[in-house]
């Protein structure tokens, strides 16, 4: 598939924004304090939408290679590929449907179909690789266990870990991320539909 100028140009002006946003998070007290809400996927999620599901996915990817050349890692870059799997994961299926149904309800359909598929990978990644690796390189399973169980008692191991805080934690983070995006989308209607980029219908 070629990719245009544009798009390219797109992808990385959303890109360095989404870099900026990622260092704009906040710990939530219902969740372990290693788990930071940013709205960095926005940009990536408006890419998607008036773009295509490739601008989406590139601007993620610029994202997460601004990001610790600018503003430094504490997790060795497994962070920024997390949040590149789970980025892609949500904002992908939401450029994909509406791309061929461009008004409110397919809007509606791709963020329900990018909500499941980010808790999909979410759960499968990081109970696979991302788990695992930190782990091995960080601190040990028993010290994350501890600090989640700290705030939500239900947490004793693994699995309880990523259905009582790996999952929650990313609906809560895609569902603010999908609920801005169509604020912003509509805020913008008018402009984007000049530009061929706008709803057909509501």
């Amino acid at each position: 598939m070629k990719i245009s100028t544009t798009a390219l140009v797109r992808s990385a002006l959303l890109g360095a924004i989404a870099a900026v946003l990622m260092e704009l998070n906040l710990r939530l007290p219902i969740f372990p304090g290693f788990l930071q809400l940013d709205v960095s996927d926005l940009p990536a999620l408006i890419g998607a939408v008036t773009s295509g599901p490739i601008v989406g996915v590139l601007t993620t990817l610029v994202k997460n290679i601004i990001n610790p050349i600018v503003f430094g890692t504490n997790t060795g870059g497994i962070g920024n590929f997390a949040d590149f799997v789970m980025g892609c994961a949500l904002v992908v299926p939401i450029g994909i449907i509406y791309r061929k149904r461009r008004s409110l309800t397919g809007y509606l359909l791709g963020a329900v179909a990018g909500l499941i598929s980010l808790v999909i990978v979410a759960s499968l990644v990081n109970y696979f690789i991302l788990l695992p690796l930190f782990t091995r390189i960080f601190m040990p399973m028993e010290t994350i266990l501890n600090i989640a169980n700290a705030v939500n008692s239900n947490v004793n191991d693994v699995f309880t870990l990523i259905l009582f805080a790996i999952i929650p934690f990313n609906l809560v983070k895609g569902t603010i991320v999908v609920i801005l995006g169509f604020i912003i989308l509509k805020t913008l209607s008018p402009v984007l539909a000049r530009l061929g980029l706008g709803d057909k219908s509501n």
